[in-house]
């Protein structure tokens, strides 16, 4: 009983600030250049690191409490200093391209804007390098048998 109780009035704290935020008007607000990139068609190994521009167009701070990505293979980095009302800055994502084919992976990011959670999108299609054949190539004229 006593764990239905606190789990409930975690909720509704929970609510209440979400609710909170909201509705006051001098919140921070966070402002995306792009939601989502394209890498196009890469080549494996090829440099997988992006960045998500933002500016906060809010009255508050805007602090970015996490950042997630969507697998291992997608790893934001984010400002842990707040951002001033105006200033703008950028989420980092490397995407591992040692991973061939086509991806589509997303960052969740985490802040206390008016928009709580934001939903960025990378993707892409990575290429494997064809293999470059070394072995030497028999380029002379005439007969292949070897003599004795």
């Amino acid at each position: 009983m006593r764990n239905f109780i606190a789990t409930t009035a975690l909720l509704l704290a929970s609510s209440l600030s979400v609710y909170a935020q909201e509705s006051n008007p001098n919140s921070a607000e966070i402002a995306f250049d792009v939601e989502t990139i394209s890498y196009g068609t890469i080549e494996k190994n090829a440099d997988g690191a992006r960045e998500f521009k933002f500016t906060n167009t809010g009255k508050e701070p805007l602090i970015i409490s996490n950042c997630v990505g969507s697998c291992g293979c997608t790893v934001p980095q984010w400002p842990r200093t707040p951002i001033a009302p105006g200033a703008t800055a950028a989420i980092k994502v490397k995407y591992d391209t040692r991973r061939v084919g086509r991806f589509q992976k997303t960052v969740t990011v985490q802040s206390n804007s008016k928009t709580p959670t934001k939903v960025l999108t990378i993707k892409g299609n990575v290429k494997d390098v064809a293999a470059v054949n070394t072995a030497p190539v028999n380029t002379s004229k005439g007969s292949s048998k070897i003599s004795k």
